[in-house]
C-alpha cells in the first residue's frame, strides 16, 4: 500500500503491480555509466502522465539521487556490487598490466567506452588503470580525462560501498594500488 510520500509499504513490495522486485530497500547496486549506490525507496511517479514504479537510489559519491524505473532494470544492465573476493581481482587488474601505446587516441576512447558501458567492474578497473597510467607518463586528452573522471568515480562509488569506507579513504586505496 503506498503511503502518503508515495512510498510502499516494505511488506507489499514483493507484490508491486505484476512488477518483478529484483532488488529491496538496502540493496547495494550497480548502474552502468554512474556507480553503485543504495536503494533508499521504491516510490511510485507520474510523469507525462504515466505511473511507474521506480528504484530510488542514494549514491555515496557525488552525493546524487537517482530515479531507475523497476521494469526497466534488466535492460539496464543493473547489477549487485561485487563482494570482497571479486573486489581483490579488481585490485589485481589496477596493479598489473601493461600500458598499450600502439592505439590512435580514437580507437583507445572507443574501446574504453565500449568496456565502460558493460557495467562490469573488471573492465572499469581496467579503464581507470590505463588512463591514470596514460596521465602519469604521457598525459591525457580533454575526451579522456574526462573519462577517466567518470570511471574512476563509477570505481570508487563500488569501493566505498563494498569497502564501508569513505571517498577519501577509496580514493587513496586506488592512487596506492594503482601506483605500486
Amino acid at each position: 500500500m503506498l503511503t502518503k510520500n508515495g512510498r510502499y509499504d516494505i511488506l507489499e513490495m514483493d507484490t508491486l503491480l505484476g512488477v518483478g522486485l529484483l532488488f529491496r530497500i538496502g540493496d547495494k547496486i550497480v548502474y552502468p555509466m554512474h556507480g553503485a549506490g543504495i536503494i533508499e525507496a521504491i516510490e511510485e511517479k507520474e510523469i507525462l502522465g504515466e505511473k511507474q514504479q521506480y528504484y530510488i537510489m542514494k549514491m555515496p559519491v557525488g552525493n546524487m539521487q537517482i530515479m531507475i524505473p523497476m521494469e526497466k532494470v534488466k535492460n539496464l544492465g543493473i547489477r549487485e556490487v561485487v563482494d570482497v573476493q571479486a573486489l581483490e581481482r579488481v585490485m589485481e587488474i589496477l596493479r598489473h598490466g601493461e600500458l598499450d601505446t600502439s592505439m590512435s587516441w580514437n580507437r583507445r576512447y572507443r574501446k574504453n567506452m565500449e568496456k565502460m558501458r558493460t557495467g562490469d567492474i573488471y573492465e572499469v578497473a581496467d579503464v581507470v588503470r590505463e588512463l591514470m597510467r596514460r596521465e602519469k607518463e604521457k598525459g591525457l586528452s580533454t575526451g579522456e580525462r574526462k573519462m577517466l573522471d567518470n570511471a574512476r568515480q563509477i570505481l570508487l562509488s563500488e569501493l566505498v560501498l563494498v569497502k564501508n569506507i569513505n571517498e577519501e579513504q577509496a580514493t587513496d586505496l586506488l592512487e596506492r594500488v594503482v601506483n605500486s
